[in-house]
């Protein structure tokens, strides 16, 4: 099951003997005798009902299992908010807490239900269901526990690891990837259901790139009660309608409104409870509010979950509820916010907002982003019509973030839709290494290209030869490579996330109950894609620049700058005459050999520099 992106698992340190191979198949046939033996051909389905907890909060649980196909469906309750999560036999599907509902329908989201589906199906005792490729079986030993372990591949699925206790034969555990992420679910409080043994507990952690795990992230279901051999229907297992939460005050069913465009990113005039909000506007994002925020609104939050970015850090994460959002005559009735702490956010992108519209707006509306115009326009579904003379291109949906198949100087890639990242093309780093994507275009020197929520992100520069999309093309984007392993930007999933410096030379429109992104060029579709030539990472610092990072070899590492000088004036100006993200367009637009004095104040003590700019990016290579 899947909860808001905040999900769990542990990665566990044992060693290892191997086992016969042909014991793995004696191992399955031990576990089905102890669970129950010839009783479970009798199961068809079953039904559950409890407990869930995680972050602090809990509340009811209820399960379907349609046990001859691996259909399920589950509802949760987490203090205040609930969704819902299944499996209808073909694709996974979820309802968010505001009551927000899609089917997850990319590659490894297939291929996750698909594993899921084995499992719910008892698929290593009756292949007929869903077959699977079975691995030799290892003995390993984990806080003196013995157990026997198989690595299986479902047929059109991921990879699953069973661990089986050596003793007494049931299963203990079960592993599975989550993009870069581990998921591990222990089972236990083994209890007879209709003849045969079914666990009463579950608790499932998630274990990072680094072997991290977060308590915060750790969910528990305790069943109460489980009925066997239920009377199931395809209803029980369907993607359940959304509720009509959302609506245009408007006859024309359709409302346009302004927008700022600041470093990319897109910044709207909402109300929150009908008092004004300034949000940025993230197709990838939820609703999202800063504690100041919730704070000027009275909106409380509860719970103690996690939240992750594009950063290798996470960050507490509360939930809250308001009566309205509101864009324009679009409102959102009763919608759900994540509370949490954006960190330097403010400080890096020169600008103050209350935090994020995100998917909910998309999912519920037709929305259209005219960047050369600055406008937003948010539609009734019924009522959205994409803008003339477009391309037409269709995109899965992963978590909450689409997804479209394009091609990168003749590679084929797929690539996340971002309207929240300022960056033209971040490139993830599974896809770099696969593809020799650093030796390709002569990436050179790693530096911060972006800060999200978890902290700076540094990647390479580099500069691309063609992206395609349908029978678009963009040249020379001026991209990152990000080779790090944790974050985002880790998922092996995804080649690559798009943002506001690729997006901006298009009209968007978004059609999400379709699965379709409208792409028509605008006046900047030509537009050099800049990047900046000073290799500063700036901050906002009150009426200065503060210096967050110098990338090694550039005109700022030349100039003998360094982290936590404070600019205060460039070519005679006040750096508080200008918004940070007007400096930075001019640290990145103005040509190679351009001079500019800088007044720098170091540890108290001010001096002059030099700053002479000069590209960073390599020269385009094929």
């Amino acid at each position: 099951m899947t909860l808001f992106r905040i999900v769990p698992i542990v990665l566990l340190l044992a060693f290892a003997a191997t086992v016969h191979a042909e014991d793995s198949a004696a191992i399955v046939s031990r576990a089905k005798a102890a669970a129950g033996g010839e009783r479970w051909d009798a199961l068809r389905s079953w039904r559950g009902e409890g407990t869930m907890s995680a972050g602090g909060l809990s509340g009811e649980f209820h399960v379907v299992v349609d046990a001859t196909s691996g259909r399920s469906a589950d509802s949760y309750k987490l203090g205040s908010i609930g969704g819902a999560d299944g499996y209808d036999g073909n694709r996974p599907w979820g309802q968010d807490p505001g009551g927000e509902v899609a089917a997850q329908d990319t590659p490894d989201a297939l291929r996750r239900g698909r594993s899921q589906a084995w499992l719910d199906a008892r698929g290593y005792w009756f292949p007929q269901r869903i077959s699977a490729t079975l691995g030799a079986a290892t003995l390993k030993v984990d806080h003196g526990v013995k157990y026997a372990v198989i690595t299986a591949t479902p047929a059109d699925g991921d990879p699953v690891t069973l661990w089986f206790d050596a003793e007494g034969g049931l299963l203990a555990r079960v592993e599975q990837r989550q993009g870069q992420d581990t998921a591990t679910t222990r089972y236990d409080d083994y209890r007879e259901a209709g003849g045969v043994l079914l666990p009463f507990r579950s608790v499932t952690d998630m274990t990072d790139a680094a072997g991290r795990t977060d308590p915060r992230r750790r969910i528990e279901v305790h069943l109460a009660r489980i009925e066997t051999n239920v009377a199931v229907t395809d209803a029980d297992f369907a993607m359940p309608a959304m509720a009509a939460t959302a609506r245009i005050d408007d006859a024309a069913g359709t409302v346009t409104v302004p927008i700022a465009l600041v470093n990319n990113h897109i910044y709207v005039d909402a109300r929150i409870d009908g008092k004004p909000a300034r949000l940025v506007v993230d197709t990838g994002g939820f609703n999202i509010l800063t504690p100041a925020a919730a704070r000027k609104f009275g909106i409380r939050g509860e719970g103690k979950l996690s939240a992750a970015g594009t950063g290798e850090n996470r960050t507490e994460l509360e939930v809250g509820h308001a009566r309205s959002l509101a864009v324009g005559a679009a409102t959102l009735d009763a919608p759900v916010f994540y509370i949490f702490d954006l960190g330097t956010l403010a400080a890096v992108e020169g600008v103050e907002f209350d935090g994020v519209v995100g998917y909910e707006l998309f999912r519920r509306f037709g929305v259209q982003i005219d960047y050369a115009a600055g406008t937003l326009t948010i539609a009734d579904p019924g009522r959205f019509e994409p803008p003339a003379g477009v391309t037409a291109v269709p995109f899965e949906m992963d978590d909450h973030q689409p997804i479209i198949a394009a091609s990168l100087d003749g590679l084929p890639i797929r690539i996340s839709i971002d309207t929240g990242s300022r960056s033209s093309l971040t490139v993830h780093s599974p896809y770099v290494r696969k593809n020799g994507l650093l030796a390709r275009y002569g990436a050179k020197v790693e530096s911060v290209t972006g800060w999200g929520v978890g902290g700076p992100q540094r990647g390479y520069p580099v500069r691309l030869g063609s992206l395609r999309i349908g029978a678009l093309q963009v040249d020379g984007v001026a991209a990152d490579l990000f080779a790090g392993d944790k974050g985002s930007f880790a998922n092996p999933d995804i080649g690559a996330n798009m943002g506001g410096g690729v997006l901006r030379r298009f009209v968007v429109a978004f059609d999400y109950a379709h699965r379709v992104m409208y792409l028509q060029p605008n006046a900047h579709a030509g537009d050099v894609d800049h990047f900046d030539r000073s290799g500063l990472w700036l901050l906002g610092d009150g009426d200065a620049l503060k210096i967050a990072d110098v990338a090694d070899g550039s005109a700022g590492s030349r100039a003998a700058l360094r982290a936590n000088d404070r600019i205060v004036t460039i070519d005679g100006a006040a750096t508080a005459q200008r918004s940070l993200p007007e400096w930075r367009q001019l640290l990145a637009a103005s040509a190679p050999g351009t001079r500019l004095a800088l007044g720098v104040v170091r540890d108290g003590r001010p001096f002059d520099v030099k700053l002479t700019l000069a590209d960073r990016i390599p020269a385009q290579r094929r």
